[in-house]
């Protein structure tokens, strides 16, 4: 089990974070804004990137 040491869960994280990060901002986003909730929209996806920073911290501790 030495492929998955802390530097590749940092890659594996930062890859998910960043494909979690396109599909909010190219799919999700435009959606909203098409049927008029894109400020809640906005707020959830700031809330969610909390919850994952909050879930990346606790997981390094």
């Amino acid at each position: 089990m030495r492929f998955f040491n802390e530097a590749m869960f940092g890659f594996t994280f930062s890859i998910i974070a960043g494909i979690m990060i396109y599909i909010s901002l190219d799919e999700l986003l435009p959606t909203a804004e098409k049927y008029g909730e894109h400020h809640i929209a906005i707020y959830g996806l700031i809330a969610g990137m909390m919850v994952m920073a909050g879930s990346l911290l606790a997981i390094a501790m």
